[in-house]
C-alpha cells in the first residue's frame, strides 16, 4: 500500500526502498503461502470432507450473515453461493497437486441504489479471505471523486493510494461510469480507468475489484471501454425489493433501535412504502432508513410537546401520526 503511494509521490531513493520493501514483502508472502500448500497436500487416494472445508473457511458463516443482513436477494445469494462452492472445490483440487488457474473475481454489480450492493461487497470481502484468496477481505469503497484528480498529474497518485489502500481486499467503485467522461479533453478519468485496469490484472492475486451502478448506464460504460469489461468475470444484477421486503427491512431496522410500531403505525408504514417506492429518487433500504429516522424525530417531538409523564411504552412506540405526517401521504415527492 505505502509502496504504490510513495512511489507514485516520491524521490528515487525513496521509491528504491519502497520497492525492495515491497518485493521483500511478496517474497515472503510467496514463501509462506507455498508453506501452506506444503502442510495441506494430499494424497491421491485421500478423501476431504467438503463440509469441514466449508466450516474451516467460515464459507457458511458468512452466507448465513448474509441472509441475517439482507431481505430477499435471493438470485444474489444463490450467485454467491455457486461461487462459494466453486472456490471451495478449487481449493480442495489445489490440495490434490490438480493445477487449476486462479479463477478472474472482478465483479459488475448493477441495480438501483439502496439494493445491497456494499453489504454484498463486504461479505464477498470475508469470503475470499476465508478461503484465502485475499490476505485481508478488507473493503475499501470509491467514487470517482477518490479517483480522478482535478489537474494534470493530480489523478495518478490518487488512484494508486487508492488501489494500495484496497490490495489484499476489495476495492468497490460505486457509479464507475462516471469515471469516463467522453468529449471532454480536460477530463483525467481516462487514467483512472488505466490504472485500474493495469491493477486489475498485475494485482489479479491480491485484489478484486467490483464495479457498481445503474445496468444501462454500466452497459454503456463497458462499451466505451472494453479493456474493463474483459477484466469482469462476475455480472451480478440486484433486483429491487418488493413491497412485503420493504416492510420486514422496516421491521428489523425498529427493532435494532429497541422501538416498536403500534398496530396502527405498522398499517401506516405499508401505506408510506407503497406510494414512497413508485416516486422517483426512492433508494431502497436507504430510503426505509432515512423515513424511520425522521418518524423517529417526530415522535421525540411529539412526546416532548404533549406534556405529561411518560412511561417506556411511550417512549419505544412510534404511532401513525409519526409516519402520517410525511408529506408522501399528501402526494409530496421527498419525503420530509
Amino acid at each position: 500500500m505505502v509502496a504504490d503511494t510513495r512511489i507514485a509521490f516520491g524521490t528515487s531513493g525513496r521509491s528504491a526502498a519502497v520497492s525492495e520493501e515491497a518485493a521483500t514483502n511478496e517474497s515472503t508472502r510467496a514463501e509462506a503461502e507455498a508453506r501452506r500448500r506444503d502442510a495441506e497436500a494430499l494424497a491421491p487416494d485421500d478423501t476431504v470432507d467438503l463440509d469441514a472445508v466449508r466450516r474451516d473457511a467460515g464459507v457458511d458463516d458468512v452466507l448465513d450473515a448474509l441472509d441475517r443482513e439482507l431481505v430477499g436477494l435471493s438470485p444474489v445469494k444463490e450467485r454467491l453461493r455457486e461461487l462459494a462452492a466453486l472456490l471451495v472445490v478449487d481449493r480442495v483440487r489445489e490440495r490434490f497437486g490438480v493445477t487449476t488457474d486462479r479463477p478472474t473475481l472482478h465483479m459488475c454489480f448493477t441495480g438501483n441504489p439502496g439494493t445491497g450492493k456494499t453489504t454484498v461487497a463486504q461479505r464477498i470481502g470475508d469470503l475470499l479471505h476465508g478461503l484465502g484468496y485475499l490476505r485481508r477481505g478488507h473493503l475499501v469503497t470509491a467514487t470517482r471523486d477518490d479517483l480522478v484528480g482535478q489537474y494534470v498529474g493530480h489523478t495518478a497518485p490518487k488512484t494508486k493510494e487508492i488501489v494500495g489502500k484496497a490490495r489484499g481486499g476489495v476495492l468497490f467503485v460505486d457509479e464507475a461510469y462516471y469515471l469516463h467522461r467522453p468529449g471532454n479533453e480536460r477530463d483525467y478519468g481516462g487514467e483512472a480507468i488505466e490504472i485500474l485496469l493495469q491493477a486489475m490484472e498485475s494485482h489479479r492475486d491480491d485484489l478484486v475489484v467490483v464495479l457498481a451502478g445503474y445496468a444501462d448506464r454500466m452497459a454503456t460504460f463497458f462499451e466505451a471501454n472494453p479493456g474493463m469489461q474483459s477484466r469482469i468475470a462476475h455480472h451480478v444484477d440486484f433486483p429491487d425489493f418488493t413491497a412485503d421486503e420493504l416492510v420486514t427491512i422496516a421491521e428489523g431496522m425498529v427493532a435494532e433501535q429497541g422501538l416498536a410500531l403500534s398496530d396502527k403505525a405498522h398499517a401506516a408504514l405499508r401505506e408510506y412504502l407503497a406510494l414512497r417506492r413508485e416516486q422517483p429518487w426512492f433508494a431502497g433500504a436507504r430510503s426505509v432508513r432515512n423515513a424511520l429516522d425522521r418518524a423517529r424525530m417526530r415522535q421525540a417531538r411529539r412526546l416532548g410537546e404533549g406534556g405529561g409523564e411518560v412511561g417506556l411504552h411511550d417512549l419505544t412506540t412510534l404511532e401513525a401520526a409519526d409516519l402520517r405526517a410525511s408529506r408522501v401521504f399528501a402526494g409530496g415527492h421527498m419525503a420530509t
